[in-house]
């Protein structure tokens, strides 16, 4: 942390030294809320649980992500021409830096587990995390609701006057994804993030209340989807990745009782979860034991089969990425390999144990764009007219994979290629 010095409005604030954005400048408000227990607890949980095994500088945290996508809030807000008083350029900051803290141990991964189990995400976690912990009493004492900020972090205020204030948290193109692509590729050096966000963020205008962006920017929009596109091939979706983050989910689901990991009723509870812990738990517990020794010693689960699923062949895509479906294939798969059931996964990249899952299906109709008429009068258009590179990216593409332990590679590749076929999936399942 860096001096504390004084700004022109009067406010105390610090800065923090940044890898990505340079100085994050914070005020005394910020100072606090960083410094509650559910920010500090995202130092210790990694922003790619499983990238560490193919990319070894892919170790930062959900807690410099934060940082990033609190900075690039506020850049956002002062730069959107609608008038926001300084509260409200705060309150979208204060969001951005509250979206993250309701991620469990190993992000993303842990997800599954909660959606199963209690029906919730880590996004059904952040109000009440924000209401129930100490965050609450420093929001109030700065003059902010925390009801309204566990709304708005998560990217459900629902201000029908101002919808862009959601958009700003959580879009096609918001802050959050703003700061991740370009943190990831930094962290694991694949080399696809050098997007000029800034571009993009003093390219934004608020057109019938959405957030928009200018059609001269189309250029640096496309690159930020294309980045979208590759980073999911080459990190989120990394087979090496993929494999350590379904053992970890294995890892979890089995030993989910005896370490009592969905057992929460109080925030406290859920907080004391971090990578950290529950890494050293699930060593120690029999049930998991295991597959952490196999981790520990990277004796990870190899891919024997892959087959890329384009547009003609969506519905079969998602018919796939329904688990009793998924189920009943993994079983087929099994008994015609003759190997154990619970050592045939399919993966496929729409499953929440992979990191940004939502990231794989660009949809370009989502994100408004519009140019200038005669007299200056903004009008929407589609962003496919406009950009050719828009129109390939809208493409249905999916992966499907099946992974299964080293020594029954060659038999699970059989069985998949004669279940799964070198055909049009759609001609091989009758599920």
């Amino acid at each position: 942390m860096g001096p504390v010095l004084v700004s022109l409005t009067g406010k105390a604030w610090g800065f923090i030294k940044d890898p990505i954005h340079g100085y994050i400048q914070i005020n005394g408000t910020e100072r606090a809320v960083i410094d509650t227990y559910p920010i500090q607890r995202l130092r210790r949980i990694r922003q790619l649980a499983g990238s560490e095994f193919v990319y070894p500088a892919a170790n930062h945290t959900r807690f410099e992500h934060v940082l990033g996508a609190m900075h690039l809030a506020g850049v956002l807000g002062r730069a959107l021409p609608a008038d926001l008083s300084d509260h409200h350029v705060e309150q979208l900051r204060l969001a951005a830096l509250l979206h993250d803290i309701g991620h469990g141990p190993f992000s993303h991964v842990f997800e599954p587990l909660m959606i199963r189990h209690l029906g919730k995400t880590h996004e059904d976690l952040v109000p009440w995390l924000v209401n129930e912990t100490e965050i609450a009493e420093k929001l109030e004492k700065a003059g902010f609701s925390p009801k309204t900020l566990g709304r708005l972090a998560v990217g459900r205020l629902a201000d029908k006057k101002r919808p862009f204030l959601d958009q700003v948290i959580s879009s096609s193109v918001d802050v959050d994804k703003m700061d991740f692509l370009v943190r990831d590729s930094f962290h694991t050096g694949a080399g696809y993030g050098s997007i000029d966000v800034h571009r993009l963020l003093y390219t934004m205008d608020i057109l019938d209340g959405n957030l928009s962006v200018d059609g001269t920017a189309v250029a640096t929009l496309e690159s930020f989807l294309l980045a979208r596109l590759e980073s999911f091939r080459t990190i989120y979706f990394h087979r090496a990745s993929r494999a350590v983050q379904i053992m970890i989910v294995k890892a979890l689901e089995a030993a989910k009782d005896e370490l009592a990991l969905l057992d929460f009723d109080e925030p406290a509870d859920y907080l004391r979860l971090d990578d950290y812990k529950v890494w050293a738990d699930l060593r120690e517990c029999k049930q998991s034991r295991k597959i952490m020794q196999d981790l520990e010693n990277r004796r990870l689960l190899k891919c024997s089969y892959e087959k890329t699923l384009y547009a003609r062949e969506e519905l079969v895509s998602n018919v796939i990425t329904k688990d009793s479906v998924r189920e009943e294939i993994q079983k087929e798969l099994a008994r015609k390999a003759r190997v154990p059931e619970d050592d045939v996964v399919i993966d496929v990249p729409t499953l929440p144990s992979v990191p940004y899952h939502h990231a794989v299906e660009i949809q370009p109709m989502d994100i408004p764009v519009f140019k200038r008429g005669p007299g200056g009068r903004k009008q929407q258009v589609q962003l496919s007219e406009i950009s050719r590179i828009v129109g390939v990216l809208q493409t249905f593409m999916n992966l499907v994979r099946v992974y299964t332990r080293e020594q029954y590679r060659s038999r699970v590749e059989v069985a998949s290629k004669q279940i799964l076929g070198e055909t049009p999936v759609s001609g091989r399942i009758s599920y």
